[in-house]
């Protein structure tokens, strides 16, 4: 089997309900475009379902294969994990919800080919061809969580949490086996470690809708990612 150009991770953690439909977008999408590819669900220690549905598919396309976490750890363990576990020459993680349509990966392509190490997508980035849903109190405290993160170090990013970023492979290997942050605040750390190694970093609007059933509660989840990306700053500043 010829080594796959593209990795698509999908982190996945008691999502039985909404992973099936977007497993398949995602499967059609990269079947359509002719190049070899591979899928990997990072079962981030679910007890609905999700494995066996992820190793049905399996069964059926042989690209599809599971990297299961004997225990939940946070997205970003099951980020880092299918991340490593990948072989692409381009990898992409993507939320499982689909609230970012697999398409959207030829928004980021470009960047690419224009020489970007790292492209991210973003809600934030106004385009009068996108069109993102979302709700009204999310929108506010994302701009505050976003405020607070560039007080932290992380500038020249709009839109760090968007579960959609894609990796030149060099980039991925290095970044994900120095992350450290298990938590939902994985991907500021991410971020910063890439600034810090000089990785060429592109934001890029895309289509986006809300999806009902977040994992991530904007009270509780918040202050607990506030606390991760403080301890990933302090600790990426005592380091040469």
């Amino acid at each position: 089997m010829a080594a796959p150009v593209w990795s698509v991770v999908i982190p996945a953690h008691n999502e039985a309900a909404r992973l099936p439909g977007f497993l398949d977008e995602v499967v059609t999408h990269l079947e359509g475009r002719g190049d070899a590819w591979e899928v990997i669900v990072a079962d981030d220690g679910s007890t609905d379902g999700t494995a066996d549905l992820v190793e049905r598919a399996a069964r059926q396309h042989p690209s599809v294969r599971l990297v299961r976490l004997a225990e939940n750890q946070g997205k970003g363990a099951a980020v880092r994990a299918g991340m490593l576990a990948a072989s692409g020459e381009y990898r992409l993680f993507a939320d499982a919800d689909g609230a970012t349509p697999v398409a959207e990966l030829k928004r980021l392509e470009p960047a690419l080919a224009m020489g970007a190490d790292i492209v991210i997508a973003s809600r934030v980035l106004v385009d009068p061809a996108i069109v993102v849903v979302a709700r009204p109190h999310r929108v506010f405290l994302g701009r505050i969580f976003n405020w607070l993160v560039a007080r932290l170090g992380l500038r020249g990013v709009a839109d760090s949490q968007c579960g959609f970023k894609l990796f030149r492979a060099e980039a991925a290997t290095r970044l994900f086996a120095e992350l450290r942050t298990r938590g939902f605040g994985f991907d500021v750390e991410l971020l910063l470690r890439a600034q810090r190694a000089g990785y060429r970093i592109v934001e890029v609007p895309v289509n986006w809708t809300d999806q009902p059933g977040s994992k991530v509660g904007v009270l509780t989840d918040g202050p607990r990612m506030i606390a991760q990306i403080v301890r990933a700053r302090l600790s990426l500043g005592r380091r040469p």
